[in-house]
């Protein structure tokens, strides 16, 4: 069995942003030459998720960053919201999760044709976020 890990840091523009990050997974996998495995996305943020999702229509995105606008209101008299004003983000990303795994064969992600990995920021725009992948043979 053998594990590789790679983390690379990425910066969001905007306070609710999808940031497709399939490139930078991709590149880690070839670092890694698993042929068979499983791959494993993850952030350590609290106020950000990693997702799984179609990128070739951007409506995509929109569509679910409005679907989760409309479930979690931000600024709606949450509690934590008296500390630092983020509690939404908070609901937002435990409800998305902070990671995903993606089987390996063939050295390749086993995503569909219309899948992507996103990293889902609901707390920016923020300078340094950082994504970690981890792979399994």
């Amino acid at each position: 069995m053998a594990y590789f890990q790679k983390t690379f840091l990425l910066k969001s523009s905007q306070h609710n942003e999808l940031i497709n990050v399939t490139a930078e997974v991709n590149r880690a996998l070839e670092e890694a030459a698993v042929p068979m495995g499983q791959c494993t996305v993850f952030t350590p943020h609290a106020t950000a998720a990693i997702t799984v999702n179609e990128s070739a229509d951007p409506n995509i995105a929109l569509d679910f960053l409005t679907a989760l606008k409309k479930l979690v209101v931000e600024h709606a008299a949450w509690l934590h919201d008296r500390i630092d004003n983020n509690a939404a983000a908070h609901i937002k990303s435990a409800m998305v999760g902070p990671s995903v795994t993606i089987p390996i064969e063939g050295g390749r992600l086993c995503l569909g044709p219309w899948q992507n990995v996103f990293f889902c920021d609901f707390d920016g725009p923020r300078t340094e976020r950082k994504v970690i992948v981890s792979i399994l043979s």
